[in-house]
């Protein structure tokens, strides 16, 4: 699930199509990349985050969205100018790709929070493998977005960075370090160790859970701390996760996830062998065939325009480093073994697992059994599911996932119209 260069050529496109309109518009105006394209931790199907800079009184959202229909550059009933929000911005979905797009106005801060996650993640080279499997772990329940119940990407990150600054074996932190055994124990503490009812989470310093009380002391207009508290590292005052209502559904299906790798990894696993997924993280990620398909379309179309614009792809470090889930799969993703990287993440070796965490008492497991691309999480065999039936196995008995499999549906909800410019375009996905 990892971006790849050709899909990275495309979202230019898409994102210079845009640019010419607001160019047209203000020749002086600056539209920036923000979110996950401009840190590289995109999902196929995640959305463009654009904001532009000038000298307006209020944000000239109409003008734009009269600029863009005029232009053809979006699907016309895609457009949707939302000036009430927080944030107001102009939502889209391009025409040519059906990449949906976000624009604002004159917001510094996710260009800031941008910058400062690309910080991390030289801090960390572990942080973004983890963080890619864990927004398509949650993009598939509809667990990705603050509005359907789930938490934001940047809550994500934050609680990501968390774990990392506080985990306590030192050696959590190195290139090398299993990264299977790291996502089990991401798992336990976010499942069932946290205590979201009292602690907050701080990054900066050094990283800290504090009480919440002490957090609402700096809080400004009278906020109280939400479920799922997170200081926000560029904002005193701002609790990231306060709009995360759905923050204990989240908590449930993290500790879904460790039962059910931790049993997979188990001694005991040999005896149940898990025949509806090859993989021991096919267990609770799952690929669509719809997915596989939008990702070759992107490949046939894009392929020869991978070298466009060569800064963006310096932002995109870690392209050269994780690459499409590979691993015994069809035919037509032979030629995808080209991006391929090797990568450390391993469920492979569990019996790694220190003593201190309740996570230790899992055993070793064949190392053909997970491969992210030479990730060691691998997602092999992940495309052989049961769509939309809410319950992954752990064993032959199987165990009903505690929030029901709602994003096994999501990538239908809108379907790719076919028209007569398009070569022969797949199945359309939602984020």
């Amino acid at each position: 699930m990892s971006p790849r260069p050709e899909e990275a050529a495309m979202r230019r496109e898409v994102v210079k199509r845009i640019e010419m309109v607001i160019k047209d518009l203000w020749p002086t105006a600056d539209v920036q990349i923000f979110g996950s394209f401009s840190t590289g931790l995109y999902l196929p199907t995640s959305d463009i985050d654009l904001v532009v800079f000038g000298k307006w009184e209020r944000p000239p959202l109409q003008l734009l969205e009269q600029a863009l229909r005029k232009h053809s550059v979006a699907e016309p009933y895609s457009i949707k100018v939302l000036d009430k929000a927080t944030v107001p911005i102009i939502k889209l979905t391009d025409q040519e790709t059906e990449v949906k797009v976000d624009i604002s106005f004159n917001v510094e801060t996710g260009v800031k929070t941008a910058r400062f996650i690309k910080e991390y993640m030289k801090k960390y080279s572990l942080l973004p493998y983890l963080i890619l499997v864990l927004k398509q772990f949650l993009l598939q329940r509809d667990l990705n977005e603050v509005f359907t119940g789930g938490i934001s990407s940047y809550s994500l990150i934050l609680m990501a960075i968390s774990f990392l600054q506080l985990h306590p074996r030192i050696d959590a932190r190195r290139a090398d370090e299993n990264l299977g055994m790291l996502l089990i124990e991401f798992f336990e503490l976010y499942g069932r160790n946290f205590n979201y009812l009292k602690t907050g989470i701080r990054i900066k310093n050094g990283g800290a859970y504090i009480a919440k009380e002490e957090i609402m002391k700096v809080m400004t207009n009278g906020y109280r701390p939400s479920m799922l508290c997170i200081e926000d590292p560029l904002l005193p005052g701002n609790d990231v996760g306060r709009s995360s209502y759905g923050a204990m559904q989240v908590k449930q299906v993290f500790d879904y996830a460790y039962i059910v790798l931790s049993h997979a990894v188990s001694p005991l696993a040999r005896s149940y062998p898990n025949r509806d997924s090859e993989s021991t993280l096919g267990r609770i990620i799952k690929v669509t065939q719809e997915v596989i398909d939008y990702r070759a379309w992107i490949k046939k179309k894009w392929g020869n325009k991978i070298n466009l614009s060569p800064e963006l792809d310096n932002r995109l470090k870690i392209r050269d480093q994780i690459a499409p889930c590979s691993g015994g799969q069809q035919p037509n993703r032979d030629s995808e073994a080209a991006y391929n990287q090797r990568l450390a993440l391993s469920l492979a070796s569990t019996q790694q697992l220190s003593s201190g965490s309740s996570a230790s008492s899992v055993s070793s497991l064949s190392s053909s059994d997970i491969q992210h691309n030479g990730m060691k999480f691998s997602m092999k065999g992940a495309h052989n599911h049961n769509q939309g039936n809410g319950y992954s196995p752990v064993s032959s008995g199987g165990m009903r996932q505690p929030v029901g499999n709602r994003g096994h549906h999501q990538y239908n909800r809108n379907i790719w119209r076919r028209k007569k410019h398009r070569d022969s375009l797949p199945i359309s996905l939602s984020r």
